[in-house]
């Protein structure tokens, strides 16, 4: 470990292996685990003219509830992956002591992020990759007037 702190690991409080309590913002989406998880958009913050506590409604709207002030029943919701993308310039590697290939991928998240991240696939996958594909440009030759 290098000291650093990194973006996507909470911050460590004074004792080890205490993470310091996920503090959302108006608008952040949070998990309340007093409410078996659910999750909200919070709506006003504590402090906030005479609130005493974070207030959350349903993403698609909803009867409001609320969450103590100091955070400790909620965590912060990850966004969601809804896609990858082959990393431009970057080729695909078979382990054959793994007996494994290796794609670089982009993953693209719900909130406008992306990550990078690779592809892992047996040799079975492998095959079931070739063969899909293959098909898909069977279906853009024959989209493009051309045989195959």
């Amino acid at each position: 470990m290098t000291g650093r702190s990194l973006p996507h690991l909470p911050a460590q409080g004074a004792e080890l292996g205490t993470a310091a309590p996920f503090l959302p913002q108006l608008g952040d989406l949070a998990a309340d685990t007093a409410r078996e998880g659910r999750v909200g958009v919070v709506v006003t913050l504590p402090g906030e003219g005479s609130a005493t506590t974070y207030h959350l409604c349903p993403p698609g709207g909803g009867p409001a509830w609320s969450a103590p002030a100091n955070g400790t029943t909620l965590r912060p919701v990850a966004a969601q992956a809804t896609h990858a993308t082959l990393l431009p310039g970057h080729d695909a590697v078979y382990d054959p002591r793994a007996l494994q290939g290796s794609m670089p991928v982009t993953i693209h998240f719900e909130d406008g992020s992306s990550s990078e991240g690779c592809l892992i696939l047996t040799s079975v996958e492998l095959e079931r990759l070739y063969a899909q594909t293959s098909r898909l440009l069977d279906k853009h030759e024959n989209t493009l007037g051309g045989t195959s």
